[in-house]
């Protein structure tokens, strides 16, 4: 049994025309890329919104979580390295730097 090889030479040449027959076809180019996002974004939809509608949990306690805690240890880490942020960001505009084209 032959096994077909893979022609990499015309491989590469059919990427290296392609932008410029998109770019000669700009309008069906369009066209076709607003159709792969219309489908890409109602197969994303009917995922997450209409399926999730449809599907009820299977069992009483399993569609119910656990609620979230707040870490307060966190909160206070982040907050501190907000603060410090905001306070080499107000040094800067106290700095005066000299003026270049006296």
């Amino acid at each position: 049994m032959k096994i077909p090889k893979f022609k990499t030479e015309k491989i590469k040449q059919f990427f290296k025309k392609l932008p410029r027959t998109l770019g000669e076809r700009s309008f069906l180019t369009f066209l076709g890329f607003l159709l792969i996002a219309l489908i890409l974004g109602g197969l994303i939809f009917y995922k997450y919104s209409f399926l999730v509608e449809k599907e009820p949990p299977t069992k009483i306690g399993e569609g119910v979580e656990k609620p979230l805690k707040f870490n307060e240890k966190n909160y206070q880490e982040v907050l501190e390295i907000w603060q410090e942020k905001e306070k080499r960001f107000e040094e800067v505009n106290l700095k005066e730097y000299p003026n270049l084209f006296r």
